[in-house]
């Protein structure tokens, strides 16, 4: 899938199945929501802290792709071809990146 299909889809849903958006504050409130739970399993996963039993079965790409999801509704509702807006992300970085990367002793 696209990202292009993948907001077409999330748009497709919200309008059939979700019934609206939710306003852009309360999907920012939400994006935050999900991107600690990803943080959490980080940290238990990757860091130093551990699971409880009830966390042990928690699904990272699950929880990562609810981060997709509400990005993909602000996109959306914003106006934002997410698509156009990484290809350019990415030329930004390419220019003000081409030698950043290479040339710190901390990646070495």
């Amino acid at each position: 899938m696209t990202i292009k299909e993948a907001q077409e889809a999330v748009d497709q849903w919200i309008n059939k199945t979700g019934v609206r958006y939710f306003n852009e504050l309360t999907n920012t409130a939400i994006l935050m929501e999900e991107v600690g739970e990803v943080a959490r399993i980080m940290s238990r996963k990757y860091g130093e802290q551990s699971f409880k039993k009830s966390d042990e079965a928690v699904d990272l790409g699950g929880e990562m792709a609810d981060v997709l999801f509400v990005l993909i509704c602000l996109a959306n509702q914003t106006g934002i071809d997410l698509t156009e807006a990484l290809a350019q992300n990415m030329q930004k970085k390419s220019i003000r990146d081409a030698d950043r990367h290479h040339n710190n002793p901390k990646l070495k």
